[in-house]
Formats: structure tokens, sequence, C-alpha cells
């Protein structure tokens, strides 16, 4: 499967950004999906996810401001960001976990800077 994202860019703090990704292929059956962010020099951290039936998981640091939602139909995540901060500055990962076990698919990573 393959995963396509979009919807980053540069925005000025208290703004708010959407990501998408899309995923595309055959011979892979989606459960969760989400996003992961990496900020320079910092560890990859799991911003949000979201399994096929809607449950849904955020860091803490984003809880209350970004909104994690899906379209199974299109097999599309979409990440909400609202009162982005200075520290939500990161290239944002989206990954797609199959409900077999197996390894995660992920997105090429889009960036979302957030700065005056």
């Amino acid at each position: 499967v393959q995963l396509q994202a979009s919807g980053g860019g540069l925005v000025q703090p208290g703004g708010s950004l959407r990501l998408s990704c899309a995923a595309s292929g055959r011979g892979f059956s989606i459960d969760a999906m989400g996003w992961y962010r990496q900020a320079p020099g910092k560890q990859r951290e799991l911003v949000a996810s979201i399994t096929s039936g809607g449950r849904t998981n955020y860091a803490d640091s984003v809880e209350g401001r970004f909104t994690i939602s899906r379209d199974n139909a299109k097999n599309t995540v979409y990440l909400q960001m609202n009162s982005l901060k200075r520290e939500d500055t990161a290239v944002y990962y989206c990954f797609a976990r199959p409900v077999d076990p197996g390894t995660d698919a992920w997105g090429q990573g889009t960036q979302v800077t957030v700065s005056s």
C-alpha cells in the first residue's frame, strides 16, 4: 500500500492547518491510521491515531487542539490542527497499520512550520 500525505505548510502561531493522507493499493486491509511527527533533534512521537472503528488516541501535547478523523470508504485519514504552537513545528508522517500482523506503511512526510 502507498500513502500520500498533503496539507503541510507555514502558519502563524494560533493558526490552523489540515493534513490529509490517502492510502492506495491492494492486499492490505487497514486497521489503525494516524500521524507521527519528528522535530529537529527530537525523536519521532505519536501525534494521533484512529482505528477503523473510530477509536481515537492523542498525545497529551495536542489533546483539545488537534482532531483526527477518517473516511474508511476513501482510506483517508485527516488531522485538523488548531491553535498551532511553535513547538508543533515538525515533519508529520502518516501511517497505516494492517489488520493482519505485519509492517506499518508510511507516508513521505509533510513539513509543518509554525512561525511568525
